[in-house]
């Protein structure tokens, strides 16, 4: 009797007694950052849309000269000031005598038209050198333009520009430098004269690819002449 109220208290008093977990409690780790994630610059999404260009057999422009257009397109359509996803640039710091304009459709990258064009009389000869903004200089203005509305002029099918950059290309409506189609801007031309024939200022292209390319264009479209001499504004060097 009195040994099984013995074992009873026993009993309930090691109820009472917390048992010991022989497990190890598990231990806490701190991850560990070998590198943090680099959100990718403006120079490193310019360098893959370039990489990314479907040129459909045509050469694809320099990387200098589509950096700068393609900085100052993002700003351009950031500010409104053009509304469709396409390129024309223009590359004035190559040979006349080679295609120097593409039509770059920036929603799925594809060229367009490769195609040559020219620049104005007292702007140079075989190369573009020199540049301006004054009516009657028969010279082409670099920069960047909006593309403006098409009409019938005495070239046929024209586009109006309108220039963006004050002092530089903001009197190209004034001035009357349109897109146009000239029987100059040939193969045969440069065949018969080693150089392309030159406008009054304008960036004329062949009478076959003129109608279809400023269709294109047309309406508040990104339109950029490029040329080493100068940076845009809207280029490479401005506060993006």
């Amino acid at each position: 009797m009195i040994y099984n109220i013995f074992l009873t208290i026993f009993l309930q008093l090691i109820s009472f007694v917390p048992i010991k977990n022989n497990f190890p409690e598990p231990k806490t780790h701190t991850p560990v950052i070998y590198a943090e994630a680099v959100k990718p610059s403006l120079d490193d999404n310019i360098t893959v849309a370039y990489n990314n260009l479907h040129s459909n057999k045509f050469a694809l422009p320099k990387l200098e000269s589509f950096s700068e257009a393609l900085k100052g397109y993002y700003l351009l359509k950031e500010k409104g000031l053009v509304k469709k996803e396409i390129l024309t640039l223009i590359d004035f710091s190559l040979s006349s005598t080679i295609k120097r304009l593409w039509v770059i459709n920036l929603g799925t990258g594809e060229i367009l038209f490769h195609s040559l064009v020219a620049h104005g009389r007292n702007t140079g000869d075989e190369f573009a050198s020199d540049f301006s903004n004054t009516a009657e200089s028969f010279k082409s203005s670099l920069g960047f333009y909006s593309t403006g509305e098409n009409y019938a002029g005495k070239h046929g099918m024209s586009l109006r520009l309108d220039g963006l950059e004050k002092g530089v290309n903001d009197n190209a409506r004034a001035r009357g430098v349109v897109m146009h189609a000239a029987t100059y801007v040939s193969n045969s031309f440069i065949k018969n004269n080693q150089r392309l024939g030159r406008s009054l200022g304008c960036p004329a292209v062949p009478v076959t690819l003129s109608k279809a390319i400023i269709s294109v264009i047309k309406d508040k479209s990104c339109f950029f002449i490029y040329h080493p001499s100068r940076v845009s504004k809207f280029g490479s060097k401005s506060a993006l």
